[in-house]
C-alpha cells in the first residue's frame, strides 16, 4: 500500500471528528476550536454520543448517523475504541482518518489495521499531534499555530517538532502547503507520503524531519522518484549512539545506522542537513529560485567586510567565487566609482545608492560566468535599505519579462530595525533572504550540494562486462558447502575461492596441515617470488594478527618450520578450544608504491546490505577513514564512494608515488556489490588489505561470515539490482538472433543510433510529439530506471545495437502499469515488437500487476491490431477522447481505484 486513497487524506472536501469535545484543556476540543477556526469550506461533522451540539456545530452519536461520507475522519477517542471506529468508518465509505490517539499498540494496533485494510482506508498515527493543509483552511491537529499557506510540504514524526518549526516559519512569513506529523506510521509512513507529494504541484519542497526509516525499499524508491521531481531535504536525528538510542525510545522503531541512512539519502538525491535553520535555509533557496547550471558565484556589497566575509566563509564549503569578464569589468567602470573593487566581490563602496545596486546586478548577472549571485547591504544613512530591496527585485522583475536567461539570486540585509522591511520585502517577492553572510553561503552551499547530486543522479556510467551482473555457480558452491558444514564464517581459502567467482584478483594461497608440510610448500613459493606469507587456519579463529597468526616475509623453508611450529603451539595456548586445521601459504606480495585498502559489505538493519570503502591494513579501526554506498553500484558510483574518503587524494599519486588504478579499485567495488546483491546468504565481507598498485590490485586477505538465509533472513536490499534472470535470447525469422534483456543506465549511449532510425510518424505515435528530445537529461530518465516500480527491455542484435525497446510504468501502489514499446522503423513488422511485448507482458503478470494498460493514438492501427492479438481490450479512453486505451487484465482480485462521493 502505498499513496491509494492518499488524496482523502491530503486533499480531503468532507471532514469527520470523533470525539469532539468542549471540555477545557482537553485535546477533542482544542482540535475541534482548530478546525472550525481554520477556514476550511467543506462539510465538517462532528462525532460525540454524550453532546449534541460541540462549539455550535451539530453533534452526532455515531459514524452512521452522519449526513454524508465523510473523506477524512479525525479521531481522538480512548484507545480502546479505535478499531471499531475505523471499521464503522471504512463501512460508511470514508477512506482516510488521522488517529491522534496514543497508547495504541500490539494487539489493539493490529485490530485497527485489520479494520483498515477491510476498507482500504489508510490511518495517519497513530500517536501524532495531526494534520495542517493551510491552502485548504485544514487544521486537523492539537497545535497551538496554523501556519501561513505555502508552497514547502514538512512531514515530521516528532509533534512535539512541528509546533516550535511551524512558530519560528511563520514569524518568517515561510508557509507551508502540507504538514503531517506521521506518529507511529502505522499504516501511512515516509515513503508514502514522498510518493504522493512527488506528483503534487501545490508544493515545491519537501522538508522532513525523521527518526527511523520503515520499509527502507519503499522508502529509497519514493525519495528517489520525489527528489527527481522537486527538491527533497531531511533532517535526522540519531547520528551518534546516544541520539539513536533516544530516537529508538521515543519511536518505538528500531533506529538503522546513521552511516546506512547517509548513504541512502545521498543515492536518493535527497540533501540531508545538520542543524534546523539548515532545513529552512535550503529550503529557501531549493524552492525559491531557478536550478543551478554552475556553482560560481559572484557578490555584490557596499561593504567591503562583509564581502571579504562572505568570500572567506565560501572557501570553507570549498567554493568557488566567479571570475568577472573583461566586458562585465568594463561595465561596472562605467557605472562605478573609480574606487570600486575592480573584481569580485563587487565593492560598490559604502555611499552607494539603491540605483548602484540595481547597475551592478544586472550587468553581474548577464556575465556568462556567473551562475548565482549574493547581494549585501550593509545599512547607511546615505542608502535606505528597503529602496535598495526595491532596486534589486526591480532588476530582477525586468529581467524576467526581458526573457534573459534566469539565474538565482540570494539577498543578505544587515541589521535588524533598518533591514526588516527589506527583509518583507524579499519573501513577498519570492526572494531568498538571510541576517548574516555566513547564513547566506551556508544556504548557497546546499544548492550547490544539490546541483552535484543531481548530476550525478543522472550521469551516465560505462558499460561493463555481462558477467559482472549474473549469479556465479562457483560462488553459490562455495556458500552451500559452508553452509551443508553448519559454520557460518568462511576460512580465508574459501573466502578466496568465494572472490575469484566474481572476478576479484586474489593471491594464490596453497592449504597445509602441518609445519613440516608449510615448509614443502614454502619451498616452491619461495623459489619464485623470494618470500611467503605464512598463516593459521582455523574456522575459530576470524582475526589472525589478534593471535600471532600471521607472519610476513618469511625468506626459507626452514624460517617456515620453525615458525609455523611456534605459531600452532601459541595458537594452541591462547585459543585452546580453536579447531585448527593446518596453515596457508601464499606469495609475499608486493607492489611498488601500492596502497593498503579496506572493501567490504556489512549488513545494516534496515537498509540491509552496505558497501564499505576506505583506508586499510592494521590500522583501520584508528583510522576509521571509510565510506559507505548502498547496493548496487556502477563504476560512477563507485568512484563517488572513493571519493569520500581521505585516502582518495593519496590514490591520485604525489610526489615518486604513481596514481592508483582507480578503475580497477572501482571495478572491484562493482564485483563486491554485485556478490551482495546475488547472494542473500552475506553478511560480511572484509577485504583488508586490498593492495592497489598502479596497475592492479590484488586482495591479500579475506574475511567472510553467510547465514541461512531461510532461517535467518537478509534485511531486503533498499535498491533493487539489476534483474539478471529476465535476460533472454531468442531467433526472430526476419530478424535474426537477438537478446531481450532490462536496460541498463550506459544504454543512454545507444539511443543516439536507435532515434536515427526511428521515423517522425513513428516518434509521434509512440511519445504523441513530432519533435523528439535527444536531450541527455530525457535519455537518462528512459535508461536509469527503478527496476522497483518500472521495467523497460530492450532488443539488442549480436553487435550490441538497440533494435527496439519495451516500457512499463507502474503506479506507486504497484496495481497497475502503463506500458509502451518502440521498434526501429525498419523492422517493423517482422515479429521484434510482438516478442518485446509479450517478454514485458510476462513480467508483470510474474511482478504481481493486476493490470496492464495504453493510450494508443487511434491511427496508430499496427500498435492496435498487436494488443487484440495479445489478448488486451480496446476502448476510447474516457480521459482523452482522442486516445485509445488498451487494457490487458493480468489478476482479477484487486478492486478498482476508490472514487470520491
Amino acid at each position: 500500500m502505498t499513496i491509494r486513497n492518499l488524496e482523502f487524506l491530503l486533499a480531503p472536501r468532507s471532514i469527520a471528528v470523533l470525539g469532539a469535545s468542549e471540555k477545557p484543556g482537553a485535546v477533542g476540543a482544542v482540535l475541534t476550536r482548530n478546525l472550525c477556526a481554520g477556514g476550511f469550506k467543506g462539510p465538517l461533522w462532528l462525532v460525540n454520543p454524550k453532546h449534541s451540539k460541540v462549539a455550535g456545530l451539530a453533534c452526532y452519536p455515531s459514524v452512521a448517523a452522519l449526513p454524508g461520507v465523510p473523506d477524512l475522519a479525525v479521531i481522538v477517542t480512548p484507545p480502546a475504541t479505535i478499531p471499531q471506529l475505523i471499521d464503522d468508518l471504512g463501512r460508511k465509505g470514508c477512506r482516510a482518518a488521522v488517529v491522534l490517539t496514543a497508547g495504541i499498540t500490539g494487539p489493539l494496533r493490529q485490530a485497527m489495521l485489520e479494520s483498515a485494510g477491510r476498507h482500504l482506508l489508510r490511518i495517519q498515527g497513530p500517536n501524532c499531534l495531526g494534520l495542517q493543509l493551510p491552502p485548504l483552511g485544514v487544521d486537523a491537529s492539537f497545535a497551538s499555530v496554523m501556519p501561513a499557506a505555502g508552497n514547502l510540504a514538512f512531514l515530521s514524526q516528532s509533534g512535539a517538532l512541528i509546533t516550535g518549526i511551524v512558530d519560528w516559519a511563520k514569524s518568517r512569513g515561510i508557509g507551508f502547503s502540507h504538514v503531517v506529523s506521521m506518529g507511529d506510521m502505522a499504516d501511512v509512513d515516509a515513503g508514502d507520503l514522498l510518493d504522493y507529494l512527488a506528483g503534487d504541484v501545490q508544493s515545491h519542497a519537501i522538508l522532513m524531519y525523521l527518526e527511523s526509516i520503515t520499509a527502507a525499499p519503499k522508502f529509497m524508491s519514493a525519495a528517489r522518484r520525489a527528489a527527481r521531481a522537486k527538491p527533497v531535504i531531511v533532517i535526522k536525528s540519531g547520528r551518534h549512539a546516544a541520539g539513536a538510542a533516544a530516537a529508538a525510545s521515543h519511536t518505538g522503531a528500531l533506529a538503522g545506522s546513521d552511516q546506512a541512512f547517509e548513504a541512502a539519502v545521498r543515492r536518493a538525491g535527497v540533501l540531508r542537513v545538520i542543524e534546523l535553520s539548515e532545513l529552512f535555509s535550503a529550503a529557501e533557496v531549493l524552492g525559491k529560485t531557478p536550478s543551478l547550471s554552475g556553482e560560481r558565484l559572484a557578490v555584490i556589497t557596499n561593504g567591503g567586510g562583509a564581502g571579504v566575509l562572505a568570500a572567506d566563509r565560501l572557501g570553507d564549503f570549498g567554493g568557488d567565487l566567479a571570475v568577472l569578464s573583461p566586458a562585465t569589468l568594463t561595465r561596472l567602470d562605467a557605472s562605478l566609482p573609480a574606487t570600486w573593487s575592480r573584481r569580485n566581490p563587487v565593492d560598490i563602496i559604502g555611499d552607494a545608492g539603491p540605483d548602484r545596486f540595481g547597475l551592478a546586478l544586472d550587468a553581474v548577472l548577464d556575465d556568462p560566468g556567473v551562475d548565482v549571485a549574493l547581494v549585501i547591504n550593509c545599512p547607511t544613512a546615505l542608502n535606505p535599505s528597503l529602496a535598495a530591496a526595491e532596486a534589486v527585485t526591480a532588476v530582477l522583475e525586468r529581467r524576467q519579462s526581458g526573457g534573459k536567461p534566469s539565474k538565482p539570486v540570494l539577498t543578505n540585509w544587515l541589521g535588524v530595525d533598518a533591514a526588516a522591511s527589506a527583509r518583507a520585502h524579499f519573501a513577498a517577492a519570492g526572494i531568498p533572504t538571510f541576517d548574516t553572510p555566513d547564513d547566506a553561503i551556508g544556504a548557497y552551499a546546499q544548492m550547490a550540494r544539490y546541483h552535484r547530486a543531481q548530476i550525478e543522479l543522472l550521469a551516465t556510467p560505462p558499460a561493463l562486462p555481462d558477467a559482472v551482473y549474473r549469479d556465479s555457480a562457483a560462488a553459490s558452491q562455495v556458500i552451500a558447502s559452508v553452509l551443508a558444514d553448519r559454520r557460518e564464517m568462511l576460512t580465508e581459502v574459501e573466502a578466496k575461492e568465494l572472490l575469484a567467482a566474481y572476478g576479484i584478483p586474489v593471491v594464490k594461497t596453497a592449504v597445509v596441515a602441518t609445519p613440516e608440510d608449510a615448509g614443502r610448500a614454502a619451498g616452491a613459493i619461495i623459489s619464485q617470488t623470494g618470500s611467503c606469507v605464512l598463516k593459521i587456519l582455523s574456522v575459530d579463529i576470524t582475526h589472525k594478527s589478534d593471535v600471532g597468526g600471521v607472519r610476513l616475509g618469511l625468506e626459507t623453508p626452514e624460517q617456515v618450520v620453525e615458525v609455523a611450529t611456534a605459531m600452532l603451539a601459541r595458537v594452541k595456548a591462547t585459543c585452546p578450544q580453536a579447531r585448527v586445521t593446518g596453515f596457508t601459504i601464499q606469495p609475499m606480495t608486493r607492489l611498488a608504491g601500492a596502497h593498503e585498502l579496506l572493501l567490504g559489505i556489512s549488513t545494516d538493519p534496515t537498509f540491509g546490505p552496505l558497501v564499505t570503502f576506505g583506508a586499510g591494513g592494521v590500522a583501520v579501526e584508528a583510522m576509521r577513514d571509510v565510506a559507505h554506498a548502498l547496493p548496487p553500484l556502477d563504476m560512477n558510483l563507485a568512484r563517488e564512494l572513493m571519493r569520500q574518503t581521505r585516502v582518495w587524494r593519496l590514490l591520485q599519486g604525489y610526489r615518486d608515488r604513481p596514481p592508483a588504478d582507480l578503475d580497477a579499485i572501482a571495478l572491484t567495488l562493482v564485483k563486491l556489490a554485485c556478490l551482495a546483491a546475488n547472494h542473500p546468504e552475506i553478511r560480511e565481507i572484509d577485504i583488508n588489505p586490498l593492495l592497489a598498485g598502479a596497475n592492479q590490485v590484488i586482495a591479500l586477505d579475506a574475511r567472510v561470515r553467510i547465514a541461512d538465509p531461510v532461517t535467518s533472513p537478509r534485511p531486503a536490499m533498499a535498491i533493487r539490482p539489476y534483474p539478471a534472470e529476465w535476460e533472454r535470447s531468442v531467433s526472430l525469422p526476419q530478424v535474426g538472433q537477438i537478446k531481450m534483456r532490462p536496460i541498463r543506465p550506459e544504454d543512454e549511449t545507444l539511443y543516439a543510433a536507435f532515434f536515427a532510425k526511428v521515423d517522425s510518424h513513428d516518434h509521434r505515435m509512440r511519445f504523441f510529439t513530432p519533435k523528439a528530445d535527444h536531450s541527455h537529461r530525457f535519455l537518462a530518465r528512459l535508461s536509469q530506471i527503478d527496476y522497483a516500480r518500472e521495467m523497460a527491455f530492450v532488443a539488442l542484435d549480436a553487435s550490441g545495437e538497440l533494435l527496439g525497446v519495451s516500457r512499463l510504468i507502474a503506479d506507486p501502489d504497484f496495481v497497475r502499469g502503463e506500458y509502451g514499446v518502440l521498434v526501429r522503423s525498419d523492422l517493423k513488422g517482422r515479429g521484434l515488437g510482438w516478442a518485446l511485448m509479450s517478454h514485458l507482458v510476462d513480467y508483470a503478470r510474474a511482478a504481481g500487476l493486476a493490470e496492464l494498460y495504453g493510450l494508443v493514438l487511434p491511427q496508430n492501427t499496427t500498435m492496435l491490431d498487436m494488443s487484440r492479438g495479445l489478448g488486451f481490450s480496446i476502448d476510447v479512453d474516457p480521459e482523452d477522447p482522442a486516445l485509445m486505451r488498451v487494457t490487458l487484465a493480468l489478476r482479477t482480485d484487486v478492486p478498482p481505484p476508490a472514487t470520491r462521493k
